[in-house]
């Protein structure tokens, strides 16, 4: 901006100086020091200085994580960053007019139909947030399909979709009853004590939040007893060797995209899928694209079922969703597209069996012992010795260049000294030696 850009602009708006824009700020609180910071930096040094901060994160790159707990370090084919960037995807993010929105609008249909055969359910949307809140949206649909008022979710259940779950409830009046677990997977008895005629869903995740496979089948029947909906999140990577929530008995199926070709990027942004029965697809929060043809015969695709609670009929809305994560959705149909049927079974074995060896070492080490008996995929829990601080262990682990598991006592203070490990199928087999034999010794 030149001096006589910033007069026009002062003159256009009616004040004679930048210091006039403040006058309504009291002058005996307005900060009048110089604030801590460098000075003007030319471009080359900017990004070396960019770089320099950079280089503080310890990130995947450097780092062997066996740290998961809802976002992993999985493989992300080169091929995806080339395809996000194609002009045909990466600008229609709102698809309103389908005829210059093709390609964006196939992408997510090719999206949909992934996820609904990844889970075995009729319809999918195109997309929510993350995970988390898609498990929280489901509850709310169920709370307005039964017209009930009582949510059973088991506290193996990720602690923060539980926490976002409570924030849900808690705008639409609804009771949330948290039932525990019993050996690493939701307490069957106590979970059978807790549903009554006034429940509308139980929600589940599969693998739960210990890593451990939770047995849906036998969840199934307790809440369509009472003709209530089964909620089920899970992990996509998983289903390349597990059964389908859908065919075993869910209604609803949701879970986070993150390990379908999407980077940590530190923390976010992910992207949720939400999956249900055909008898739920009008009730779905979010948009939905359909396939059709254009007046020459050709195939075409569109957003359908249109008239949701982002253009009419707010006050009976069960969601406030009028979103999607395109371009992270468009990452996974691309993973799936590139890995196919076998490659999806592939890696989904490469997590189990590398889990599996790792979880063998590290039962091998003194005092370090695996805490739940029950089946698990890619993560699993261990017990460390008695008065081992997680915390200051995976300090001393980051020294050696290793990211350690998850603290499983700051959300379950029960299992104070116990350790959430993932192992995807980047970890090496002499990552996993090297991390067993050292926190055998540290411990």
């Amino acid at each position: 901006m030149t001096e006589q850009d910033q007069a026009d602009m002062l003159a256009t708006i009616g004040v004679q100086s930048t210091e006039e824009l403040f006058r309504d700020i009291p002058e005996a609180i307005r900060y009048r020091g110089v604030l801590p910071m460098s000075g003007a930096l030319d471009e080359i040094s900017l990004l070396g200085h960019m770089k320099e901060l950079a280089g503080r994160n310890a990130d995947t790159d450097s780092y062997a994580s066996f740290l998961g707990a809802g976002i992993y370090d999985h493989h992300v084919p080169v091929v995806i960053n080339h395809m996000i960037s194609r002009s045909e995807f990466y600008t229609a993010y709102t698809p309103y007019q389908p005829e210059i929105s093709q390609g964006e609008l196939q992408a997510i249909f090719e999206f949909q139909s992934y996820i609904c055969e990844l889970t075995g359910m009729a319809v999918a949307n195109a997309s929510m947030y993350d995970g988390v809140t898609a498990l929280s949206e489901a509850g709310a649909l169920a709370a307005g399909a039964t017209k009930r008022s009582r949510i059973v979710i088991s506290r193996a259940v990720h602690p923060e979709a539980r926490e976002t779950v409570r924030t849900m409830a808690r705008g639409l009046n609804l009771e949330i009853v948290e039932v525990g677990y019993a050996n690493g997977v939701t307490d069957l008895a106590e979970l059978q004590a807790a549903v009554t005629a006034e429940t509308a869903a139980v929600l589940v995740q599969s693998p739960n939040f210990f890593g451990c496979l939770e047995d849906l089948s036998a969840i199934e029947p307790i809440i369509h007893g009472v003709k209530g909906l089964f909620v089920v999140s899970t992990n996509p990577i998983s289903l390349g060797l597990i059964e389908a929530p859908g065919k075993l008995g869910a209604d609803i199926v949701v879970g986070d995209a993150q390990p379908l070709g999407i980077s940590q990027s530190l923390g976010g942004p992910t992207c949720g899928f939400f999956a249900v029965a055909e008898p739920l697809m009008r009730r779905m929060p979010g948009r939905i694209v359909g396939q059709t043809t254009d007046i020459d015969g050709k195939r075409g695709f569109v957003l359908t079922l249109q008239a949701r609670e982002q253009h009419i009929r707010r006050e009976k809305a069960t969601s406030n969703i009028c979103s999607n994560q395109a371009l992270l959705a468009l990452c996974a149909s691309i993973y799936l597209s590139t890995m196919g049927k076998q490659g999806l079974q592939d890696v989904a074995n490469l997590n189990l069996q590398k889990a599996h060896y790792a979880s063998a070492r590290l039962a091998e080490q003194p005092g370090i012992a695996l805490a739940f008996p029950a089946p698990f995929f890619n993560e699993f829990v261990i017990r460390l010795p008695e008065g081992t601080s997680v915390k200051e262990l995976n300090l001393k682990l980051l020294e050696a260049g290793v990211l350690g598991g998850y603290d499983l006592g700051l959300a379950y203070p029960e299992l104070a000294g116990h350790m959430l490990v993932a192992v995807t199928e980047k970890r090496t087999r002499a990552e996993i030696e090297s991390f067993a034999s050292r926190l055998g010794e540290l411990a």
